[in-house]
């Protein structure tokens, strides 16, 4: 395994030294009266208490702002960021959450949106540049370039095959 790192110092390198996911060294543990305290919080609290216990080196309010900026229903077409759409119609019981509803309608951008934020908070921070090599045929690559957009310390170059990409 690979030695314990900062947080911001694994988000900036991507991949662990063997090439893997880098993993924490322990999970956060809930106790019984969690579950009941998140449920009645809106996404971005949500967000914020889930992401919390992995961040050791942003302190609170910086990732809390992070996170109110990117999650917002300007970007994601609604407060509730990821609906639940009944289908009840259908089936009772049956409902869809809506993951897609991000800059370009992809599911990556719930995650994405924020790693935006997150990088250039740590280029800021560490007074570093990044660049962003991708290819893509699809929705991954747009998720990624919507996310850096105008973001500080970041150039995204993206390669596209040529006839490859869906008009949407």
């Amino acid at each position: 395994g690979m030695p314990p790192r900062a947080f911001l110092d694994i988000l900036l390198e991507g991949l662990a030294p063997d090439g893997g996911l880098a993993v924490p060294q322990s999970v956060p543990r809930f106790d019984a009266a969690t579950p009941a305290r998140l449920r009645g919080l809106d996404y971005r609290a949500l967000a914020f208490e889930v992401i919390a216990p992995f961040v050791d080196d942003i302190p609170p309010a910086d990732l809390r702002a992070m996170i109110d900026r990117t999650y917002t229903a300007a970007a994601f077409g609604s407060e509730e960021i990821t609906p639940l759409a009944s289908l009840e119609a259908l089936e009772p019981g049956l409902h869809l959450l809506e993951l897609s509803n991000g800059p370009p309608l992809a599911i990556k951008d719930v995650a994405m949106q924020l790693l935006g934020h997150l990088f250039e908070y740590a280029l800021a921070r560490r007074g570093e540049s990044l660049n962003i090599l991708g290819a893509t045929s699809g929705d991954t690559g747009a998720a990624a370039e919507y996310a850096m957009r105008g973001k500080r310390g970041i150039r995204v170059f993206m390669l596209s095959p040529h006839g490859g990409m869906s008009p949407f």
